[in-house]
């Protein structure tokens, strides 16, 4: 699988990486429905396989419970793949989620994602979400600190602006930015990529496929079938009339995708990857099969032809779902 260096790191990422998001499993706020550790640990294993060589996670997927499914299945590894996690998401008692960054809440999350992963340093280590907006540049100094005491190597941030941006670049640079980035989310062209791009940033993006959407795999029958925990059943884009006007949108990408034999998802990762601000695109799965799929679209590259394609469909979607 090809490679792409992460900003000024020195680090080479595959252009896809693993996100295990979903395999959180059950019984949180931002849950996708239950899930199998067996079939999480499979995905991951088949992941490395195929040549993955990073994993994405946070502390908070499943309150804990996806960073002790990736530490399980790095057990006995002589050589692991890089380990990107996340802090600021905060849980108490009763599992309500609330941001935090200020700086012990940085130094104790950092030792605990390092006990459940089972490693002695993170490779990345990254800011959550920008809040509270206040406290970004006492955790962005917090998180300096644990780099300079040998327990991270690398600092990002994830869903930040380019104003916050701007604002901890000026502490220390950033080294990695996550930012969602899909065809159906493109905010960050305006300013976010550019910035990026002019400090040098690695950029790694999650939710290529809109969660699912752009897979070719969801109808309607599909969402009315979702777990009654499944986050996605509260997200606009999966209720009418964006579920609509993106079911319409998938089945022209579906049409193009199999001019080469491949689905809907490959098209929407290869999508992504053709901006060259990203460094990767992150690809969650549940399971060996879907990671075998998305992982394809790493070496797929569209045709100037086909991305005007693309951009007309988008452009119809826009005026049928507003």
């Amino acid at each position: 699988m090809q490679t792409k260096p992460l900003g000024n790191t020195g680090v080479q990422l595959t252009r896809i990486g693993l996100g295990t998001w979903a395999m959180g499993g059950s019984d949180w706020a931002y849950s996708w429905g239950p899930q199998d550790d067996r079939q999480s640990l499979e995905a991951i294993h088949r992941a490395l396989d195929l040549g993955i060589n990073w994993i994405d996670t946070a502390a908070v997927y499943g309150l804990g419970h996806a960073e002790e499914v990736v530490g399980r299945a790095l057990r006995g590894m002589t050589s692991r793949p890089l380990i990107a996690t996340k802090c600021e998401r905060c849980w108490d008692a009763s599992g309500r989620i609330q941001p935090c960054l200020k700086r012990e809440s940085i130094l104790a999350e950092a030792e605990a994602s390092l006990r459940r992963l089972g490693v002695d340093v993170i490779d990345l280590y990254q800011i959550h979400w920008p809040q509270p907006d206040e406290d970004l540049e006492e955790g962005w100094e917090a998180i300096g600190e644990l780099i300079r005491a040998g327990k991270v190597r690398y600092a990002g941030v994830s869903n930040f602006n380019r104003d916050q941006l701007h604002r901890v670049q000026q502490i220390r640079p950033v080294d990695s930015l996550q930012p969602p980035y899909s065809m159906l989310m493109r905010d960050i062209e305006a300013d976010v990529l550019p910035y990026a791009a002019e400090h040098q940033m690695g950029v790694v993006v999650y939710s290529p496929m809109q969660k699912g959407l752009l897979t070719g795999k969801v109808t309607r029958e599909w969402v009315d079938q979702l777990p009654a925990d499944d986050h996605r059943r509260g997200d606009p884009q999966f209720q009418e009339p964006q579920l609509g006007a993106n079911l319409a949108l998938v089945e022209g990408l579906q049409a193009i995708a199999a001019r080469h034999g491949r689905s809907a998802g490959e098209l929407a990762i290869a999508w992504v990857l053709q901006r060259p601000e990203v460094t990767a695109a992150l690809a969650g799965a549940r399971k060996p099969s879907q990671i075998e799929q998305t992982a394809r679209a790493a070496d797929w590259q569209l045709t100037a032809d086909e991305m005007a394609e693309i951009e007309q469909l988008l452009e119809r979607r826009q005026q049928a779902g507003g």
